[in-house]
């Protein structure tokens, strides 16, 4: 024991390291608790107002284009390929 150290003074520090460390267990063992409770009720908690999703997309779909759609397209495609934005072009 230190000799400009008074026991009241120990035993006060004591006293307060034990409380801190009664306290730290206390708080510890309360946020473990509950994340688990949080955890377990969220798993349990389902929303059954959002349907069923799908596993595969919607099927494709396609249109065949007459000729002259297809030359619309093409000519088209013509017009706005200079506009790609490209240097040198």
């Amino acid at each position: 024991m230190p000799a400009h150290v008074s026991t009241l003074q120990l035993i006060g520090m004591t006293a307060l390291t034990l409380a801190t460390v009664a306290w730290a267990v206390v708080v510890t063992r309360l946020l473990r608790r509950n994340r688990r409770e949080a955890l377990a009720w969220h798993a349990a908690r389902a929303l059954p107002a959002f349907p069923h999703q799908l596993k595969a997309a919607p099927p494709r779909e396609s249109v065949e284009l007459t000729p002259a759609e297809q030359d619309a397209f093409a000519g088209l495609v013509r017009r706005l390929g200079g506009r790609s934005g490209r240097p040198g072009r």
